[in-house]
């Protein structure tokens, strides 16, 4: 096969949230395999920065194929936490972890970790659009590229799918080698979630990903997370509790430092088990 030509047909390479992508996620799994309902475990993990500690003795299992909203007050440990589980505080000056986060089974900090084959398979998208200074087009597939996932013109057919999932191929298609700084921020973030999901990660963790854009984006944005389970398990950081309970399944709430509940979102919306829990949720905490 001569160099540029793809190895596969149009589809074959699927969309993350279309019925054919979940079927082939889930087709890939061995049926009789004794597959643990939860993806990552943590386990009396401590973390903190510089001496000061930020989160305490978390122990929780985070179910697969699901969306976990984590909520709670500013500086209660949620991001801290959620950057955490692809390693994206290891080297933040004065970080300090004891304890252990789990994929599968595995330590993320096992020796035989690869961090670019970690964050290929736990992805992550942050609260500000953050473009690389490449066209469009080069955005999207860098992942695809560095990953060795396809080349040639598999490459323009994985572009295009992404940006039709996301929403944003009628809107850039005549100009995918333009400057992706020239596009809205709600553009731009739609931009970052097709780059994210390019790769095909198993998990996906967002921190506040819809919380500087516009209400129209930000429905478009939840309806498309929705699409995206089973075969993806999503984490959420959200100051927004309406968003928490339209997109989530499960719910962890966190304060002063502690996973204070962690249950489905309708129990922990409506039939909280803790008094703080009830006054964050019902608005007389801020």
């Amino acid at each position: 096969m001569a160099d540029g030509e793809t190895t596969g047909t149009r589809d074959e390479i699927v969309a993350p949230g279309s019925q054919s992508y979940v079927d082939k996620a889930l087709e890939a799994l061995d049926p009789d395999a004794a597959r643990s309902p939860d993806v990552m475990c943590a386990k009396t993990l401590r973390l903190g920065f510089s001496g000061r500690i930020v989160l305490d003795d978390i122990n929780v299992d985070i179910q697969r194929g699901l969306i976990t909203a984590l909520i709670g007050p500013t500086g209660s440990g949620k991001s801290t936490f959620l950057r955490t589980l692809n390693r994206m505080n290891d080297r933040v000056p004065g970080f300090t972890r004891e304890g252990d986060v789990t994929l599968d089974g595995e330590s993320l900090w096992a020796s035989h970790v690869d961090l670019l084959a970690l964050r290929r398979r736990v992805g992550m998208l942050f609260q500000r659009p953050n473009p690389f200074p490449m066209s469009i087009k080069d955005n999207v597939v860098a992942g695809v590229k560095a990953h060795r996932i396809a080349k040639g013109k598999q490459l323009d057919v994985v572009c295009e799918r992404r940006l039709t999932e996301v929403g944003l191929w009628d809107a850039v298609k005549d100009r995918l080698h333009d400057s992706p700084f020239r596009l809205s921020g709600g553009q731009q973030q739609l931009l970052c979630l097709a780059r994210a999901l390019a790769v095909g990660p198993e998990v996906l963790l967002l921190d506040e990903p819809t919380s500087a854009l516009d209400p129209i984006t930000t429905e478009a944005i939840e309806g498309l997370l929705r699409t995206l389970t089973p075969a993806l398990t999503l984490i959420v950081v959200t100051h927004n509790l309406g968003q928490a309970m339209r997109v989530s399944d499960n719910t962890m709430f966190f304060y002063q430092g502690q996973l204070m509940e962690y249950a489905a979102t309708d129990d922990v919306f409506n039939r909280p088990q803790q008094l703080d829990t009830e006054r964050y949720v019902t608005g007389r905490m801020g």
